[in-house]
This record gives structure tokens, C-alpha cells and sequence, in this order.
């Protein structure tokens, strides 16, 4: 089936402007809470903390990072029947060349034709590609690669990565200790451990907080509706880091926390990751992926088209899947993937549960990178869908068209995602098209399916998008098109909802956060748990101070919460309080930021005076 039908995703969106009169439907508007000041992105925390985080981390080596060009070492013509043996041949020569000081063996190269692939394609050794002439239709210019038959049934066609399965568990004996950091805020790179010298700059880590039956009681059993709540135990948040920093038992890692890790509901802990099987540096580019079946709701063919399992620093590039089951790239224990110019197309299945994730940030993975990408005929086109353990999954200047439901944190607390500049375009369903919400009894007590993620300049005319604010956390909608509230399926609080129908001054949120950390560095981390104490009328303001870095802090207050803050103190380094000696009567509020050599942190919680 052709996949022309489809305008690009750009084509669409000024298509759009011109026909409906950019100066009579947008005006530019700069956030509250998000905003440059002085040349520079600046967030604003609410009472609790919550902020917008650093999405700029995602992809590969840690985003900005240019995917590579790697040396041909083997080139494949197709031959008759099956292929698979004969480009896994190929595959294996490679894997078998010495590993060069870039980390790359070399490359595949499949020459332009079809290839019959009956079985499953590995790439299961760092520092090898899988490169095509071209992901087009046309087979006498492209590679395309014709998914043939069942068997195994619903297999996958490509697999990138590694064969363990077990979300970050494997770890170095010995390796564990407590963070002892009381709140650790989403955003943060920094914290405090118990004993910092069994570990060493440029060490993997996984951070892990256990889903204690206090946090689940504090997300309110997962808000689950009919459904049986969520249990303790099930649900624990991993991120997969690298260490940066250490100053004494302050450990900095190389990408945030995408949710708070709060020590009175659990203590959290990190330990050194067991690398052992793990792949990195591969990568799969310019090729199409055609899954032969009867017919569009047929689900006697291959399940995903490219599979990323078990890897870190990958790539697909460039690559078109057709007629797959469940995904047309699915990252699954992956860490630090992008996934780039690549089109995920018209799947056959039954239009139901576990089918038609044509993008899908499956379980463990963290900083996942969907840009550039289309998607048609999905049930869920950008999606979320490894619950706690997935993280940090950008998805920016995609395409939908004809979805069937909606995009979106799929179950169980994903957590830091960011839907930046998305076009929902012709043939969408009624239903929500984007949705940061909570899904109740939906799948099997799916609750609130995502925290701490971002909607930014979406494009969805006509169309619900909805916003919900989960317990212990935020989702934010800023300057997009549709129709956003709070109205979900299941009644909730509505998010943060800013600037709908206006075009934000920061037109891509990921492109300013990476410009600026590529420029900049990054600046000190925010300050946390930020009170103000009366004394006599005598405001106290302390904080905790979460920076190894910080050159000073900035005090700040307000009188009506939000804006027209003054500046009441400038602080040196490693100072937690500080004394307003207050002469007005009004209530007054306070925001703390720490700054350092590459510029000012976001602000803490927002500090409320107590009477």
C-alpha cells in the first residue's frame, strides 16, 4: 500500500496557518512557568515542587549527539527465498571484526531489491549497522524487506539489542547504598547517598524507588476506579544514569529524575548496573519493513517490525514498517534511543488492547527520541507504555493521521514525557487525540498513566486533548490547538493548562532545552523543600541545598503567588536560610534559586509565609 496518501507533517501545519489566518486565530505567548529571561530558559516550581523538566537528554548519547556514519564491511544482494540466514551472515561476519577506539565494527550494507525474511534479524554486537539504499516502495532503488509468514508466531523481524529481560535487575555485588536526600525533586541531577565511595565518575547506575504501600496510599492507589488498586511492590520507578560527579557522597548523574523521590514514603537507592550483555553503538537505517498478511485485521504475521531490547546508545534512521502487529519500533530495556525520520504505517490487526502502538517507549526504557516520525491507522500512535520504568520519551515534529484513539502515557505512571510539536491531521477519530490523564479502570487498572509530562504547541484542531493532575504530580498543556480541559473519562483535577489556540514564543521546547544545555552546560540544581516560617514578623526562609556547584543563592518575594516577584537577597554558596525582616502586612510569598558558573537553576517549591 502506497504511503503517499499523507501530507508531511510541516506541509500540514502551514497549511494550516495560511488557510485559517495565523494574525486572526494565534498570538505569541510567553509561559508563566516556562520562559527565557535574560537569554535563558527559566521554570517556575509550584507549592509541591513540581516543575517542567529537561526533556533535551533523550536520544542517542544523551541528545545533540549526531548519528554517525559507519564504514561499510559487508554489502548483500538479495537472493531468492529466504534471506534471513543469508543478511544474518552477513550481520555475524561483522560482529566478529575488532571493535574500533569509535566503538563501531562497520556496517551492512543491503543493496537496493526485496529480501524474504521468514525468521528474525539480530544485531546482538556493539558497533553494528544495518544500512538499506533507501526506505521508498520502489524496490529497484530501495531495500525493502518482505516479512514472510508466522512462524515463530508474531515474531519480531529486526531485533537491536541484547536477549536479557529483566529491567535494569541485573546489578554489581556489593554496589548498593541508600539516597539519603530527604526530597529530591523532579529535575534534579544531584543527591546525597550513604556512602558514595563505591562508585566512581562515568559508572552506570540504576536509581531505584520502591513502590512502598506509602506511595501507592500517596498516588491514591493508582486511581484506579472499579479496578483493583495498585500493589506495593509492582510498580517501583527506575531510571538508568551514569554518574558525572562526586563531591564527598554527592553524586551527580548525567540526565534528571523525571519524578520526586520522596524519602518519607520510600527510600530510594541506588546500585551499580551489571553491563553484561548489554549492546551499544548499533543502529539500523534507510530500509523498509513490509509484514506480508491476509488482510488489515489479520494477526497471523510478525509482531513489531524493529525491536530495540537490552541497548544503549541506538539508532533508527530513515526506516519505514508496514503492516506490523503491535509496533513499527518498540524500545524495551533501552536507554539513550533515537528513533528519526521513520514512518510506522497502516498495522493489521484487531483494533483492541495490546495492538497498533505504532511508537512505543515500552517497559524500562529511559530517554527515548521519536523525532521526525509519521504514523497512520494507529490505536495509540506516540505512546508510553512501560508504565513506571519508562521515562524521559520525547516525541517532537511527529505526524498522525487517521489514529483511532488516542497518544499518550498508556498505564501506570510513565513518567517525563513530552509531546512537542505534534500534528493531528485529516481522518482523526472523535475521541481524545492526546491525552495526560488518568485511565481508571481501563486495561487492567492502567490509573494515572502519566506524570510530569508536557504538551507543547500540538496541533489538533478540532480535537479533545486532555489534562489531568495526577497526586504527588503535574501534566502541563502549553499553547497548542484543540479542545484541552481537565474532562477525562474518569473525573479528575484539571493539569496546568496555558495559552490554548496561541503560538508560544518558544515554538520547540525540546530544541531551546537542548540549545541551551549544548551552549551552557547545565546550571546548578533548584533548591528543595523551601518554607517560610513567621516569627514575630520576622519571615525565616530555608531550603535545602541539593547543588555540589552553586556560586550563590537568589531570594525572592511576592505578594500574589505567581508574579511580580522582587529580588530581596543575593546569598553566598552553600547558604540555606535567610531572614526577611518583613514591614507590609499582606501574606507573602517566597522562591529561592540556587545560580552557578553556567547560569540559574529553576526555582523550588513556592513557600507560602505561615501566620
Amino acid at each position: 500500500m502506497s504511503d503517499l496518501v499523507y501530507l508531511s507533517h510541516r506541509s500540514y501545519f502551514l497549511f494550516f496557518l495560511l488557510l485559517l489566518g495565523t494574525e486572526q486565530v494565534f498570538s505569541q505567548t510567553a509561559s508563566k512557568i516556562v520562559y527565557m529571561e535574560s537569554g535563558r530558559l527559566t521554570y517556575v516550581g509550584d507549592r509541591d515542587g513540581n516543575r517542567v523538566p529537561d526533556f533535551s537528554y533523550a536520544g542517542y548519547k544523551g541528545g545533540g549527539v549526531p548519528i554517525p556514519t559507519v564504514k561499510i564491511m559487508e554489502t548483500v544482494s538479495a537472493i531468492e527465498g529466504d534471506n534471513t540466514v543469508h543478511i544474518q551472515s552477513a550481520l555475524d561476519k561483522v560482529a566478529a571484526l575488532h571493535l574500533g577506539s569509535d566503538g563501531f565494527r562497520g556496517a551492512v550494507f543491503l543493496k537496493a531489491g526485496k529480501y524474504d525474511i521468514q525468521g528474525t534479524l539480530y544485531i546482538n554486537a556493539s558497533g553494528v549497522v544495518l544500512r538499506g539504499a533507501g526506505d521508498n516502495g520502489d524496490s529497484s532503488t530501495n531495500t525493502i524487506l518482505i516479512g514472510k509468514g508466522d512462524v515463530p508466531h508474531q515474531r519480531n523481524i529486526l531485533v537491536i539489542g541484547g536477549k536479557k529481560e529483566r529491567e535494569w535487575a541485573d546489578s554489581v555485588t556489593g554496589t548498593r547504598t541508600d539516597i539519603v536526600t530527604e526530597f529530591l525533586p523532579v529535575g534534579s541531577r544531584s543527591f546525597t547517598v550513604s556512602d558514595a565511595r563505591l562508585f566512581k565518575v562515568a559508572d552506570n547506575i540504576i536509581i531505584k524507588h520502591p513502590s512502598t504501600q506509602a506511595w501507592v496510599d500517596a498516588v491514591q492507589g493508582g486511581g484506579t476506579d472499579a479496578d483493583k488498586v495498585w500493589i506495593s511492590g509492582k510498580l517501583d520507578i527506575l531510571y538508568n544514569r551514569h554518574i558525572t560527579e562526586i563531591n564527598g557522597n554527592m553524586i551527580t548523574i548525567d540526565a534528571p529524575v523525571y519524578n520526586h523521590l520522596n524519602r518519607s514514603l520510600s527510600q530510594s537507592f541506588i546500585y551499580k548496573y551489571d553491563r553484561t550483555g548489554l549492546v551499544t553503538n548499533v543502529g539500523v537505517e534507510n530500509l523498509r519493513i513490509d509484514i506480508e498478511s491476509s488482510d488489515s485485521k489479520s494477526e497471523k504475521h510478525a509482531n513489531n517490525a524493529v525491536a530495540f531490547n537490552v541497548v544503549e546508545n541506538a539508532w533508527a534512521k530513515s526506516v519505514t514498517a508496514l503492516h506490523f502487529r503491535q509496533s513499527g519500533f518498540i524500545t524495551q530495556n533501552a536507554t539513550f534511543i533515537t528513533v528519526q525520520n521513520c514512518k510506522a504505517l497502516y498495522p493489521n490487526s484487531a483494533v483492541t488492547g495490546g495492538r497498533r502502538y505504532n511508537f512505543n517507549a515500552d517497559e524500562a526504557s529511559n530517554n527515548i527520541l521519536f523525532e521526525n516520525c509519521e504514523a497512520t491507522n494507529a490505536r495509540h500512535d506516540f505512546v508510553a507504555n512501560g508504565a513506571s520504568t519508562a521515562s524521559g520519551v520525547v516525541f517532537v515534529n511527529c505526524l498522525s493521521q487517521f489514529t483511532k484513539n488516542t497518544s499518550e502515557g498508556h498505564r501506570r505512571w510513565s513518567q517525563g514525557l513530552l509531546y512537542d510539536n505534534i500534528t493531528f491531521a485529516k481522518g482523526t477519530a472523535p475521541e481524545p487525540v492526546l491525552a495526560l490523564y488518568n485511565r481508571g479502570s481501563f486495561g487492567t487498572g492502567h490509573g494515572w498513566a502519566a506524570v510530569h509530562a508536557v504538551i507543547w504547541n500540538v496541533k489538533a484542531p478540532g480535537k479533545k486533548i486532555i489534562v489531568q493532575k495526577p497526586p504527588t504530580g503535574q501534566n502541563y498543556c502549553f499553547m497548542s490547538e484543540g479542545i484541552i480541559s481537565g474532562d477525562g473519562p474518569f473525573k479528575q483535577p484539571a493539569g496546568y493548562i496555558e495559552g490554548t489556540g496561541e503560538l508560544p514564543l518558544i515554538p520547540s521546547l525540546y530544541a531551546a532545552q537542548l540549545k541551551e544545555r549544548l551552549k551552557y552546560g547545565m546550571p546548578p540544581d533548584a533548591p528543595a523543600l523551601v518554607k517560610a516560617i513567621n516569627s514575630a514578623g520576622n519571615i525565616t526562609i530555608s531550603w535545602d541545598d541539593l547543588s555540589p556547584s552553586e556560586t550563590g543563592y537568589e531570594v525572592e518575594r511576592s505578594t500574589d503567588s505567581l508574579s511580580n516577584f522582587t529580588l530581596i537577597a543575593r546569598l553566598p554558596a552553600n547558604k540555606t536560610m535567610f531572614l526577611d525582616r518583613k514591614t507590609s502586612e499582606e501574606t507573602c510569598f517566597y522562591r529561592v534559586r540556587a545560580v552557578g558558573e553556567n547560569g540559574k537553576s529553576a526555582y523550588g517549591n513556592l513557600a507560602e509565609e505561615k501566620k
